[in-house]
């Protein structure tokens, strides 16, 4: 560390045995703050590192967790934290207080059970958390809500006579704040109910039931719809995640991805092109789930939207089963607000984008791709024209050089559709005057694409409104983390979808919601009327760390997002969701799962997507987030991985794999600027904001060690194959004595990786494949590495010694 004059690498290389020490304690099966303490201190005497004071702390102040602790914690707990209130906070001059007892909330009882939710729900904060108690006072109306006295009173517009004279549309919601009264009036019941969780949002930020004396604001819904997946599961949507769905500003979900909700599967079962035998794999749905879902969503305010999953041929025959499909999905399920047409489950013929393929071809798969959508639109408006029709053409290629084909595209859709646009997606960037492209959902780029640019402009011409695909609190670039902390660049996102006037979103993949900051500051600017976002930051910032560590935690947030731009690896890679659990291999390790080699079985497409999909020699996760060397030595992977993961296209006589190593690790030292920061506001919070300060630096400092192993497996790899080939006994030598100083540090980063593990057990989890690391596979790795510090290494030594001497 810098105080010692050394570098980390430095420190752990010269310490004989690293932090790798630390393995007596969290090689069992419980890691408690005692035994922690005792191993740093046994490794470094009592000189104490700002890292080092965190982990213990964080051994200390967390309880251990086993997987899935946090599935059944988000099930079961109340949505509404007990005694969030800060006893010691006052009222500025500015600000009233709500009073413990003594008022009441008002309301129409013939409103829908959207309503009635929000307000049995405003009640029960009140009380929870603020430890507030209002009395409600059900009406059969509101007419001369204007005198009422010490009330909350809510409603619709068509509700509170004269009020809500400025709102225009579907949930915009108005407050106005009096001593004697709150008033909330939304356009609509949804805007309603917005507008009272928007009063828990402000409460929320000032420990306390106070509210601005001369509140009064007026909140134009920016968005028809926001949509969103679960982090749970795939249909795992228990009432809990739905309440914080809704008091994050979500009114949509995206259900029964890849499946027809009504359980049709007649082109997975009757097709035999590639995409339906990868569909035949994906579970059938079941109606009644289905509809248990729909209904209990209604409750909160939110719609269901889900795919249609269909192979259409362009035949008479083929339009003649869609139409019926179609017809029998709209009678079990009228209520479906919407269906998304995703190429991956919903196309012509071939599935696929027409990568390398000819103009005349895609011109072709478009025009009758469009006429499958059209056929769609035609069946469900004929039920309910406000039902929407979301074409996604995701497939098509989305580089920058695409523009005109993915225009063409929008020219062919039915005008009575919506296109939802893939927002960041192919967005090209430079990397040392190399031309790059994002490679699946990243944040490193705030977006839209080129493509999407154009496809905008086209929609435009043509009086369509834009829906996208946006990930707008994490993504697959570090997918196994929660919510990614990156909050001044996820602001730059929520403005460029204001300025280019995207109507309704999808705002994550499998990567799915669960509440974080970072969900609930993207809730505030989807509405008008918002604070500044470092008004918002800083409101977060002495919530979740105290009024001492504000300025440290808003620097350490504009550190870590300028990280996040330097990042080059975009995409679902294992760089991004699984470096912190691939090992270091040195050589072939030992099986640890059955093969097929010399079976009629074709290893290959066993080991891909038919079979298990898994990496017999390292088989704890799916086989693309491994990254296995080839031992033949014929390639050099990590170069390979390097043009992957940043869409570099140069000849092989440019090294890519340099300039890759070189901007993340610039990624990583800035997220070590902003830790430095984290980690003092988390040792320095009051003891009652303790737990979750520790646990938003844990977030944090799980991410920078993701970029950092990144770099270490890599860097280890393009090593091995020089020491594979050097002849000279003495270089090969120095490049072991490299690559053991990477081993170590590996596996002290590794050691407080499984650490954190065992204290959050949302790391590692990413619904499309559930765990791709765990504390078991965790060990497994420190065994193997260990092994190949204390004997592969020692070996390789001796052998090259050997070859010396003959």
């Amino acid at each position: 560390m810098s105080e010692r004059k050394l570098t980390r690498r430095d420190f752990i290389g010269r310490t004989a045995a690293g932090l790798a020490g630390m393995s007596v304690l969290t090689g069992a099966s419980s890691i408690n703050a005692a035994s922690f303490t005792s191993a740093v201190l046994g490794i470094h005497g009592r000189g104490k590192t700002t890292t080092e004071a965190f982990a213990r702390e964080l051994a200390r102040a967390l309880p251990e967790e086993q997987p899935y602790d946090y599935h059944k914690r988000l099930t079961e707990s109340p949505v509404h934290v007990a005694a969030r209130r800060d006893l010691e906070a006052k009222p500025r001059a500015d600000e009233m207080i709500l009073p413990d007892q003594g008022w009441k909330l008002v309301w129409n009882k013939n409103s829908s059970v959207i309503l009635k939710n929000a307000v049995q729900d405003f009640q029960d904060y009140l009380n929870k958390s603020m430890g507030v108690r209002v009395e409600v006072e059900n009406r059969d109306s509101l007419e001369g809500w204007q005198g009422l006295g010490k009330s909350i009173v809510v409603g619709t517009r068509d509700q509170l006579s004269g009020g809500g004279t400025a709102l225009k549309g579907p949930k915009d919601y108005e407050i106005i704040v009096t001593p004697e009264r709150l008033t909330v009036c939304g356009y609509d019941e949804r805007g309603a109910m917005f507008g009272l969780y928007n009063l828990e949002a402000r409460m929320n930020l000032r420990e306390a039931p106070f509210l601005p004396s001369n509140l009064k604001t007026v909140r134009h819904s920016l968005y028809n719809v926001r949509m969103v997946h679960s982090w749970m599961g795939w249909m795992e949507w228990p009432d809990s995640v739905l309440s914080h769905l809704a008091h994050d500003g979500f009114d949509g979900i995206f259900a029964s991805v890849y499946a027809n909700p009504n359980g049709d599967f007649t082109t997975a079962e009757n097709s035999t092109e590639f995409y339906a035998r990868l569909l035949f794999q994906v579970r059938r749905q079941d109606p009644k789930r289905m509809r248990d879902l729909i209904n209990r969503a209604a409750r909160f305010g939110i719609k269901v939207y889900t795919p249609i999953i269909y192979q259409y041929m362009g035949t008479p025959e083929s339009e003649a089963g869609l139409r019926q499909l179609v017809r029998n999905i709209l009678k079990d399920f009228p209520d479906i607000q919407g269906y998304i047409l995703l190429t991956e489950g919903f196309w012509y013929k071939k599935w696929g984008g027409g990568h390398g393929a000819s103009k005349e071809y895609l011109e072709d798969w478009a025009q009758n791709w469009s006429k499958a959508v059209g056929i769609v639109s035609e069946e469900c408006h004929r039920v309910n024209p406000a039902i929407e029709i979301l074409p996604w053409e995701y497939n098509i290629d989305f580089r920058p050089t695409n523009t005109e084909m993915k225009r063409y595209f929008i020219k062919q859709l039915p005008a009575d559709t919506i296109p939802l646009l893939t927002w960041e997606n192919g967005k090209g960037f430079e990397i040392d005057g190399l031309q790059s492209h994002l490679r699946d959902y990243s944040l490193s780029q705030v977006g839209p694409a080129e493509v999407t640019d154009a496809q905008i402009q086209e929609i435009r011409s043509r009086g369509m409104k834009v829906y996208s695909k946006v990930d707008t609190f994490a993504s697959w670039q570090y997918g196994t983390v929660p919510y990614l902390p990156f909050p001044y660049q996820w602001h730059a996102r929520y403005k460029a979808l204001e300025k280019y006037e995207v109507k309704g979103t999808l705002e994550s993949w499998s990567s799915g919601y669960s509440p974080s900051f970072i969900t609930e500051l993207r809730a505030w600017f989807c509405w008008t009327d918002t604070p500044s976002v470092d008004e918002l930051l800083g409101a977060i910032a002495v919530r979740n760390f105290g009024t001492a560590g504000k300025e440290m935690v808003m620097k350490a947030w504009d550190y870590f997002s300028q990280a996040i731009r330097l990042v080059p690896d975009t995409g679902p890679n294992m760089g991004t969701n699984n470096a912190i659990g691939n090992p270091l291999f040195f050589q072939e390790p030992p099986l640890r799962t059955t093969t097929f080699k010399y079976s009629w079985t074709d290893y290959n497409k066993w080991m891909g997507y038919f079979g298990g999909g898994v990496n017999p020699y390292w088989p704890f996760t799916c086989s693309r987030m491994v990254f296995y060397p080839d031992f033949s030595n014929k390639s050099n992977r990590a170069e390979g991985y390097a043009r992957g993961a940043t869409g570099v296209h140069v000849g092989k006589e440019i090294k890519v794999l340099p300039i890759f190593l070189k901007y993340l690790h610039q990624a990583a030292d800035q997220m070590e600027n902003g830790l430095k920061l984290y980690r003092a506001a988390a040792l320095g919070s009051p003891k009652s904001k303790r737990q979750r300060a520790v646990r938003e630096v844990v977030i944090a400092e799980h991410l920078q060690r993701m970029m950092q192993s990144d770099c270490a497996i890599l860097e280890f790899e393009d090593l091995r194959l020089q020491q594979a080939t050097e002849k000279d006994s003495k270089k090969a030598g120095t490049i072991l004595d490299k690559m053991e100083s990477i081993l170590r540090e590996e596996i002290a980063r590794t050691e407080l990786s499984l650490l954190a593990a065992t204290r959050d057990s949302r790391l590692g989890f990413q619904y499309e494949q559930d765990y791709v690391y765990t504390p078991y596979s965790l060990r497994e790795k420190l065994e193997l590495m260990k092994e190949t510090l204390k004997k592969q290494f020692p070996a390789a030594r001796r052998r090259k010694s050997t070859s010396k001497g003959s």
